[in-house]
């Protein structure tokens, strides 16, 4: 398998030093200690990013801030890289007073109070890193600020640098048992086959030889009205074969989706949860568990599809490492990611993860989803590696319709025999 080219432009240690004043300044309604200030990160052709700027009290210029804010980052395919390497491309850190985001009577919350830019040249960048900026920068246009007087600085640092990943994509929705593509370029070759059940004895067949029932109350029990049909999502499990036909991975629904009482929705302290599975050494009918993806349905001002990824170590699920944890809208869909290189994300601080993981595309509820994976190349040693994080895709993917309302059925892919569904 050979890898697409990635880069990825980290933008980090952003912080603000303010010229010291007395009282507010007059002409910006700022004061550096009690103020909040962001900051706006705009690059041609891609979203805007936001993030909150701390102030730096260290009035020498010379050292970097005492603390530091960092973004996302921008990251860019072979076909952006191919789109923006031909000249450099400019980076514009706009800076804000005020709290960010929202509107007040029509206008922005926020007042700028200057800018800086930044130069980025890609060519050459996807086999080798390159710094473009680290160090304070004068904030332009500062309130015109007047000659030889103090103004504020920004502290920023730009550097680029190669991320290859392997890219996947399903040839149709998880549930319809879709070829899993490998795409390079424009070449897509089949590299897995995928095969979704929605038997309700998949339960059983499918746990690790040693899985303990017991433990830490990981299976609930599927009798009263729990049991009663249609008022309960279980027994879904999707199988990742490679070429030959041997299964490689597996995510099976080892806690059914099921809405907390009085309600039809699927809540947190009642979260379905999947085990993503790996053979047990040459044995095809015996699984080894990998990881476990908890899902439910978030209240709120945002109807989302609330999730949470854990690596499950070799003594078992008494013992699992957090690895992702998020929110998506479950109108619009989004983006199932791990990657601990952003500092906001919900990953352990103890995590074994390192760098890009993985990226996921997920559609909203009742949309086509033909899921996009990309993989980090050093996660990846061999096809087997690949599969699992194909797996996991199509379990937070199939997340999405196990947590719909209770109110509303499922297509017939997703019922058992005794339920009805919406086609």
């Amino acid at each position: 398998m050979d890898p697409c080219p990635f880069v990825r432009l980290i933008i980090e240690s952003l912080a603000l030093k303010l010229p010291l004043t007395a009282t507010k300044s007059a002409s910006h309604g700022i004061h550096p200690s009690s103020t909040p200030c962001y900051a706006k990160l705009k690059l041609k052709n891609f979203p805007t990013q936001t993030t909150i700027l701390p102030l730096s009290p260290n009035s020498d210029t010379q050292s970097p801030p005492e603390s530091a804010a960092s973004v996302t980052g921008f990251h860019l395919d072979a076909a952006a890289l191919r789109r923006l390497s031909a000249k450099p491309i400019t980076l514009t850190v706009s800076v804000f007073t005020g709290r960010m985001g929202g509107r007040a009577c029509g206008v922005t919350s926020g007042k700028l109070m200057g800018s800086v830019q930044v130069s980025v040249d890609l060519s050459g960048t996807h086999s080798k890193g390159r710094v473009f900026q680290n160090g304070w920068m004068k904030l332009g246009a500062t309130a015109m600020a007047e000659k030889d007087k103090p103004v504020a600085m920004l502290h920023i640092a730009v550097r680029a640098q190669p991320d290859p990943r392997f890219v996947f994509q399903f040839g149709g929705e998880p549930e319809c048992s879709p070829v899993v593509f490998q795409i390079q370029g424009n070449i897509r070759q089949p590299v897995f086959s995928c095969k979704f059940s929605a038997d309700r004895n998949n339960r059983s067949r499918s746990l690790p030889t040693d899985f303990n029932l017991n433990n830490r109350g990981w299976m609930r029990t599927f009798s009263g009205e729990r049991d009663r049909t249609g008022r309960e999502r279980k027994g879904w499990m999707i199988i990742i074969y490679d070429l030959s036909g041997s299964a490689v991975a597996a995510a099976s629904m080892i806690t059914p989706f099921v809405p907390s009482p009085g309600s039809d929705r699927v809540s947190r302290s009642n979260a379905g949860a999947w085990l993503i599975l790996r053979p047990n050494g040459a044995c095809v009918s015996s699984w080894k568990h990998w990881g476990r993806l908890q899902a439910w349905r978030e209240r709120g001002p945002v109807d989302g599809l609330g999730y949470k990824f854990e690596l499950v170590t070799d003594t078992g699920l008494t013992s699992t490492i957090p690895i992702a944890e998020g929110t998506m809208s479950m109108k619009k869909g989004g983006q199932f990611c791990i990657d601990n290189t952003v500092k906001d994300t919900a990953l352990s601080t103890n995590s074994p993860i390192r760098g890009f993981v993985m990226v996921s595309n997920v559609e909203g509820e009742g949309k086509i989803s033909t899921p996009m994976v990309q993989v980090g190349v050093q996660h990846v040693t061999c096809m087997a590696d690949a599969a699992l994080f194909i797996a996991l895709s199509a379990a937070i993917d199939l997340s999405m319709d196990a947590c719909r309302l209770f109110s509303q059925k499922l297509r017939k892919e997703l019922c058992h025999d005794d339920q009805e569904s919406y086609f």
